[in-house]
């Protein structure tokens, strides 16, 4: 009986030392695992030049800080923010202020902007018509239809000198019922962005935000007038609020306000592309 109650003790302890030893080590790749984790970033990308930009400009530079920069992409903006607002991924970089604040409201998101970034600018392209002065009555122009992009569009036909919008009005909510002259009684044709540039001969003119034109591949020499950028209109790089005091957040607005990545937009800036923030 006696033997038996020390081999039954002895196979105790060797399991209770066993667990121990498994636990510790199980504790240890768990660590590994939250530490390996706190330096990776995963980009929610969508198309666009922006998420380009951040790959070949930022990326090289979070790697060197001892970054895993990952990349999962959506076929639009909307799904890579429900992903962003939802935790699956880290960071976009394809979104300006005004439509941040739109999906916060919409969605009831908890997005939030760590910082402005480089813009492609709205823009009066070529279609039928080459240049500005060849404006005439009854010309009929191609306008995108979401709300943000549409009140840009209107903003820049006033800076046309095309049209005048009501006074007073709030510029980022300006529609075609703002309208308050119109001396060439052009017609404005609100359609979905993505479809103008497959589109352009049946219109005049054609206005593209500067995300559509890139992913058209439609050349910024080809653009007549741009908009001024106003800040709401800036893109920025979003994450959660909950994550916009981690490090790896501030590193990667650090790395936006690098002199470094200031150099690798400026040595790829031909025809002045891109809009730099204040």
């Amino acid at each position: 009986m006696k033997k038996s109650y020390w081999i039954g003790g002895l196979v105790v302890i060797v399991i209770l030392i066993g667990a121990y030893f498994a636990f510790g080590q199980s504790h240890q790749k768990s660590s590994k695992s939250s530490s390996s984790s706190d330096k990776t970033i995963v980009l929610a990308s969508s198309p666009g030049p922006y998420s380009q930009l951040f790959l070949d400009g930022v990326k090289p530079i979070l790697e060197k800080e001892g970054y895993k920069v990952e990349n999962k992409s959506f076929t639009n903006l909307l799904n890579a923010d429900v992903a962003l607002n939802d935790n699956e991924v880290d960071l976009n970089v394809d979104q300006h202020t005004a439509y941040l604040n739109n999906f916060n409201k919409e969605k009831h998101g908890d997005l939030t902007a760590l910082t402005k970034i480089p813009t492609v600018p709205m823009g009066i392209y070529t279609a039928q018509k080459k240049s500005l002065s060849d404006v005439s009555d009854g010309d009929t122009i191609a306008v995108p239809n979401d709300p943000s992009n549409t009140a840009r569009a209107y903003q820049l036909l006033e800076k046309a000198g095309w049209i005048k919008l009501k006074s007073g009005i709030d510029p980022i909510k300006a529609t075609g019922k703002d309208v308050v002259d119109n001396p060439h009684h052009l017609n404005f044709k609100e359609i979905d962005s993505s479809t103008i540039p497959r589109s352009t001969s049946d219109f005049s003119y054609v206005i593209l935000p500067g995300s559509v034109a890139f992913n058209a591949k439609v050349s910024s020499k080809t653009m007549l007038l741009a908009e001024n950028v106003q800040s709401q209109y800036f893109l920025v790089a979003a994450t959660t609020k909950k994550k916009a005091d981690t490090q790896w957040a501030k590193d990667v607005k650090k790395a936006y306000e690098s002199k470094e990545f200031a150099n690798y937009v400026k040595d790829h800036n031909s025809d002045n592309y891109w809009v730099l923030p204040n």
